[in-house]
């Protein structure tokens, strides 16, 4: 399922998917992965990304 919530609030702060990677230590593709719903990140990953983004993991990881 791809994560639009993630894009989203990745887009809001005016960041690329290579700006965000930088951030959290990952490959460009490690997010793009994450954002499309074909890899499923660790939780030290979801809770890096979370606080790049200033976002709860609820808020990015909860499904609806």
């Amino acid at each position: 399922m791809k994560n639009l919530k993630l894009k989203a609030a990745r887009a809001g702060l005016d960041l690329s998917q290579d700006d965000l990677a930088k951030l959290v230590g990952v490959s460009r593709q490690t997010i793009s992965a994450v954002e499309k719903g074909d890899y499923n990140p660790t939780i030290n990953l979801c809770i890096s990304i979370c606080k790049a983004l200033g976002k709860t993991l609820d808020e990015l990881f909860w499904e609806d």
